[in-house]
């Protein structure tokens, strides 16, 4: 008889396995990095971070904060909202990185990156839920997400733009996660059909369900207060958006959890354009200073008298918004693409997406924007392929590159969706996604062969600075160091950046105190300017400028008269008891 022990089955302990981390977004952020460096890098070496007059304007701004015979916030001035300026500051106390330009680079690049991680994760959280919101298959996901970001990363003009101290790679950023936010919060409301229920049946489908989080919508409001204070465009976008709260609100009065985060996101892009309009109000008297002042884009539109082809008629003006935002995509007619491309979209969208298609249609604001600003707000667009003939404020355009790269991964992803619906047309999905690609690339190798819109424009802009800018610079620069200047900072700062003049050397239009009106006749600048030779050794004055036409000249001499074609005049005038270093 056996009496040993049975023989005992042994099991394999589980093995517990833990999910696979998702690298992608770290991926399309080390990738963006790469383009960002290497964009920055070519046109560092090329010496064009500082074309646009613009780009020179936000830097020295920036700088007059510190570097200024009267520093403090007060020189960030009016009409430019403040934001850019102060991330600037920086990253241009070292003289190389503010003359050489490099320091107004470091913040757009940094929100390039930011942007198409952006555009990936917003295109990855439409297209999860899928058609019916029902379960997308993942690689349709990534393939979306990832064409998305491309668009948007290698597109040639964002990344000049992002090489420079302009707005547009910061704006572009704010908006973007704005709407990543703002499509979190909604897909995470309560989930019923508001028209079929009464107000009671509303509450308790409010009550039985998990409350929506509070995180997206106030992250949205932090980035639309971001966007306030950078462009213009983000008071805009804040009242598209604090109308589509406000009508959310309304439905879901009974949620507790959604009245509160809609209340306080509401007073949060309010409290922005209240406390700009305090701040003009109170230091320049006028609310509205940056508008209908006289540095405002009314102001400079009268001095300039630039054609407006679009003057009060807002169908021309979206015309030439969209024609400006399909050449900074592709040149020549292939723009066209990228506007059948988004159309179809957003038709894909409001038909499979449903709720979310909500989130394209937002990407759509700029048209509205750019359409009223051109026809009403004095800030003309011209384009080469229509009147006048020239390129003028070519880079709006580029605030409809969110709304086409995000309509080229839906577009891309839905080639697959679509083909599973048609049985043997799925098997043709991936060939057509690679055919959207390859167009997608096509259109961005024209933009290379026939150089970016925003670097032709910007090329330009130099040009016509450059004669009067360097003959006075070379001037300048024979002049003794530690000399105290009295000149206008407003159009040439760039010659005194340029020559390594310290703007706390400079008496200018910003040293006085802007709230004593008509003019402050104890501050520095109206005293400078009423008896040069007991505050500065040398004077600059620009035809019809303000030094021209308000300096005493009485005890001044001449010492150089630059003429430059299509320019105004140059005088630098030595002050009684100066030396003249240029005989």
């Amino acid at each position: 008889m056996n009496l040993s022990p049975p023989a005992q089955i042994e099991s394999k302990p589980s093995v517990k396995t833990s999910p696979v981390p998702d690298r992608s977004p770290a991926r399309v952020a080390g990738i963006a990095v790469l383009l960002s460096l290497f964009s920055f890098l070519y046109y560092f070496q090329h010496a064009d971070l500082l074309l646009y007059g613009d780009a020179v304007a936000h830097i020295n701004i920036a700088r007059r904060v510190f570097d200024s015979l009267t520093p403090g916030l007060l020189q960030l001035g009016t009409v430019w909202l403040p934001l850019p300026h102060l991330l600037l500051i920086p990253f241009i106390f070292l003289d190389t990185m503010w003359q050489s330009g490099a320091g107004g680079s470091i913040p757009s690049m940094i929100a390039y990156v930011f942007g198409v991680m952006g555009i990936f994760r917003l295109v990855r959280r439409l297209l999860e839920a899928g058609p019916d919101e029902k379960p997308t298959d993942k690689p349709v996901v990534a393939v979306g997400a990832w064409a998305a970001a491309l668009a948007y990363a290698a597109n040639p003009n964002l990344l000049y733009m992002q090489a420079t101290a302009m707005t547009e790679s910061l704006y572009l950023a704010l908006f973007i996660w704005a709407i990543v936010y703002f499509a979190e919060f909604v897909r995470a409301l309560p989930n019923h059909a508001l028209p079929n229920h009464d107000a009671r049946k509303i509450a308790a489908a409010d009550r039985r369900q998990s409350p929506p989080p509070r995180t997206p919508l106030l992250r949205c409001a932090a980035c639309l207060a971001g966007a306030e204070l950078t462009r213009y465009d983000g008071w805009f976008l804040a009242g598209v958006l604090g109308a589509a709260v406000v009508v959310i609100l309304l439905r879901h009065w009974q949620n507790s959890v959604v009245r509160r985060v809609a209340l306080k996101f509401v007073l949060a892009i309010a409290v922005v354009p209240i406390l700009w309009l305090a701040y003009n109000r109170i230091v320049y008297g006028n609310a509205l200073e940056f508008a209908n002042g006289p540095y405002s884009a009314k102001a400079i539109e009268q001095r300039v008298g630039a054609p407006n082809p679009a003057l009060h008629n807002v169908p021309v003006a979206a015309i030439y918004f969209l024609k400006s935002a399909q050449l900074n995509l592709a040149d020549g007619n292939w723009g066209r693409f990228w506007l059948a491309a988004a159309l179809l979209a957003l038709a894909i969208g409001a038909w499979k997406l449903r709720v979310q298609s909500a989130s394209l249609l937002l990407l759509w604001v700029p048209l509205a924007f750019y359409a009223l600003s051109i026809a009403y707000g004095s800030v003309p667009l011209h384009v080469y392929t229509w009147w006048p003939f020239a390129t003028f404020n070519q880079r709006y355009g580029l605030q409809l590159l969110p709304m086409f790269a995000v309509s080229t991964g839906v577009l891309t992803a839905s080639v697959f969706l679509l083909g599973k619906s048609f049985g043997a047309a799925g098997r043709h999905g991936g060939k057509l996604a690679a055919l959207i690609l390859a167009l997608v690339a096509v259109s961005y190798a024209s933009l290379w062969k026939a150089e970016p819109q925003c670097l032709k424009e910007a090329r330009r802009n130099w040009e016509i600075r450059h004669t009067l800018n360097s003959a006075v610079q070379r001037v300048v620069a024979q002049l003794p160091k530690n000399s105290i200047f009295l000149m206008d900072l407003g159009e040439h700062v760039g010659v005194m950046e340029q020559a390594g003049i310290p703007l706390r050397h400079i008496v200018n239009n910003e040293n006085h105190r802007p709230w004593k009106r008509p003019t402050d006749p104890e501050g520095l600048w109206e005293r400078a300017l009423a008896d040069p030779p007991r505050y500065v050794d040398f004077v600059i004055a620009f035809d019809g400028d303000p030094v021209d036409q308000g300096a005493n000249k009485t005890n001044l001499t001449v010492l150089a008269e630059i003429h430059a074609t299509g320019q105004p005049h140059a005088r630098i005038y030595a002050a009684r008891g100066a030396p003249n270093p240029l005989r």
